[in-house]
This record gives structure tokens, C-alpha cells and sequence, in this order.
């Protein structure tokens, strides 16, 4: 007799292929070095469920210098939900991120219900929005952003560790591996004033983070990547702190795919400077 007891552990390498098995279920994004970034960054901080010797769910964990920490990739095979799997999953997360002041996640409407039962609290919103990139698409005339090089990166660095309040260098630099095409920047006076990153996923190729020091410079950004996405969808998680931001997203074409709500857990809010990060790099990395 197969066994069907639900049990969880700690998530390999060669859970890999079921992680994306469930992403094609749920037509995320994600693709294999997405998984293989998440195992990276923390190896024995992802947990899976299993039940009769299969993947049934999923859920990841970063933490950024102990300051505070992100949940993502909450995945259950649709076969297996109202079970209750997603939500011992969470508390599989939480458990694991006990000594972390401070843990956050990106929340849909629906899932807010259960993370507010859970402890976190809504902090901002965000929102996914999609387009297919107009082969006519021209950007912004006498646009001063530039493809990032190597001289840029320690600025670049530098810049985000600023804005984001933690160090992810490492994530950044696997962006810039992943997707050279989508990294640009715009300078002035030799200093960086605003970078955007991107990766290239299953259905869309995904732009953010975008870091700058106005709604200008990220305008600047974007219009830059999107000139070499012709006629390709994508997607940008944006921030809503800036309405004009939001207002020229949707002239150029972008519509809101869903909504996400910033949740927190924990006594502090966020550090570094949310008002200068336009797009940020996912809801599953925060």
C-alpha cells in the first residue's frame, strides 16, 4: 500500500523538476534557475510537502543579513488543495525564520485572509501589470539611459543595498548573468541616479528591480528595456507610491495583471527607501 501521509522536509536539487511542474499548473513565471537561485541563497530554508512519495506543494525562504526575510513560491498542486497544505506550509516558513526580526511576503487578495490569521500585517501595495511590447514602440527620445557595464557595478551595488535595506548582491549579480539584455542605467555627473534589472521567465520576460532616484530616471529605465522586448509580453511588479509612475505604465501600454499586498511580520517596518524602488524583483524575492 502507498503510504499518503502528508509530511514535509527540506527541499533538493532534485525536487526541482516538481517545483516547476506545479509552476506550469499555476502559469507562474518561473523557470529552472529561478528554483536553482532559491536552493542557492538558501539551501536549507525551502521546504516541500509530499504525500504518497509525491511533491504536492511547495514554499522558499531568503534572509537578507538576518534583517529581515522573504516567503515565496506558496505553491499546492491543485489536486491537493483545501487541505490546509499551503497554510502548514507557511508555518513551515515562519518556523524557519523564527530568529529573523522582521519577515515579509507579497500577498494576493485572496491570500491576504490567511497571512492576516497568521500574524502579518498589510504594509504597501503593488501591482503586477502586463503587456505585449508594440513592435512600434520607440521609447523616450533622447532617452541618457545605457546598458550596464562592469564599471557600473559596484554603484549599482551600492545603490541598492541603499534602497533595499539589505545586501542581495549576489541575487543582483545573478540578474545581470541571467539577462544582460535588460540591464540598464542611467548616470549623472559619473554617479548612478537609477538601474534596472530583469530575467527572462516561461511566459514573460519579468523587468525589475528598478531602483532610481525619481519617477523620471525609472521612466528612463523602462522605456530603455522595453525597446529590446519588440513585440515580446512582460511583466513589472510596480509600486504605487508614485501615481504618475503607475499613469505612464498604462499609456505605454501596461494593464494590471493582479494586485499585491506587502504583509509584514514582526515589530519593525522595512528598512532602506521604498520611495526609490519603482519596480521591485518579485513577490517571491521581495
Amino acid at each position: 500500500m502507498i503510504d499518503d501521509t502528508l509530511r514535509f522536509r527540506t527541499m533538493t536539487a532534485a525536487d526541482i523538476p516538481a517545483g516547476l511542474a506545479l509552476c506550469r499548473l499555476a502559469r507562474w513565471n518561473q523557470i529552472e534557475r529561478d528554483w536553482q537561485l532559491f536552493l542557492r541563497l538558501s539551501p536549507s530554508g525551502c521546504r516541500v510537502a509530499v504525500k504518497a512519495n509525491q511533491v504536492v506543494g511547495t514554499v522558499t525562504t531568503v534572509n537578507y543579513e538576518n534583517l529581515f526575510s522573504w516567503i515565496g513560491m506558496v505553491l499546492v498542486d491543485p489536486a491537493q488543495r483545501r487541505q490546509g497544505i499551503g497554510t502548514q506550509l507557511l508555518n513551515e516558513a515562519i518556523e524557519l525564520l523564527s530568529d529573523c526580526p522582521l519577515v515579509g511576503l507579497d500577498a494576493t487578495p485572496a491570500g491576504r485572509e490567511v497571512y492576516l490569521k497568521l500574524g502579518f500585517l498589510d504594509e504597501r501595495r503593488l501591482s503586477r501589470m502586463e503587456t505585449v511590447v508594440a513592435d512600434s514602440f520607440v521609447g523616450i527620445e533622447n532617452n541618457p539611459a545605457r546598458r550596464m557595464t562592469d564599471a557600473d557595478w559596484l554603484q549599482v551595488f551600492g545603490l541598492d543595498r541603499q534602497v533595499f535595506g539589505a545586501n542581495r548582491q549576489t541575487v543582483l549579480e545573478w540578474l545581470i548573468a541571467g539577462a544582460p539584455e535588460l540591464a540598464w542605467v542611467v548616470s549623472r555627473d559619473g554617479n548612478v541616479a537609477g538601474f534596472a534589472l530583469g530575467r527572462r521567465g516561461f511566459n514573460f520576460a519579468h523587468i525589475g528591480p528598478v531602483v532610481a532616484e525619481s519617477a523620471e530616471v525609472a521612466r528612463q529605465l523602462v522605456s530603455a528595456v522595453l525597446t529590446g522586448l519588440s513585440g515580446r509580453p512582460a511583466i513589472i511588479d510596480a509600486a504605487h507610491h508614485d501615481a504618475g509612475w503607475l499613469k505612464w505604465l498604462e499609456a505605454i501600454g501596461f494593464r494590471e495583471q493582479r494586485p499585491f499586498i506587502r504583509m509584514l511580520r514582526g515589530a519593525n517596518k522595512l528598512s532602506g527607501l521604498p520611495e526609490r524602488q519603482f519596480a521591485i524583483l518579485g513577490p517571491e524575492f521581495g
